[in-house]
């Protein structure tokens, strides 16, 4: 079993308050885990609204496979309106 993980930071440019910053993360993580069937959640920045920091993982039986899902997974966010990534650390644990 291979788990990767990824912690993706994401400057958010639109919202006003944190109720708008809610909306777009929403719809950016109901997206992720309908199309590739991921587990994701906010994990830090809850209280900045225009920064925001997810944590992914997917589980796989090969490391390639769960390698380019969450590469997959990193272009979708990259390609979503209305945020930027900072940052992204990723691992594969064994």
């Amino acid at each position: 079993m291979i788990i990767c993980r990824c912690l993706v930071e994401l400057r958010l440019y639109s919202p006003n308050s944190l109720k708008e910053k809610r909306r777009i993360l929403k719809s950016l993580i109901e997206r992720l885990k309908n199309k590739f069937n991921i587990s994701i959640a906010e994990v830090g920045n809850n209280d900045l609204w225009q920064v925001a920091e997810l944590g992914i993982a997917a589980v796989a039986n090969d490391s390639v496979f769960a390698n380019e899902v969450m590469n997959k997974v990193v272009d979708f966010i990259d390609n979503f309106d209305s945020v930027e990534i900072i940052n992204i650390d990723m691992e594969m644990i064994d």
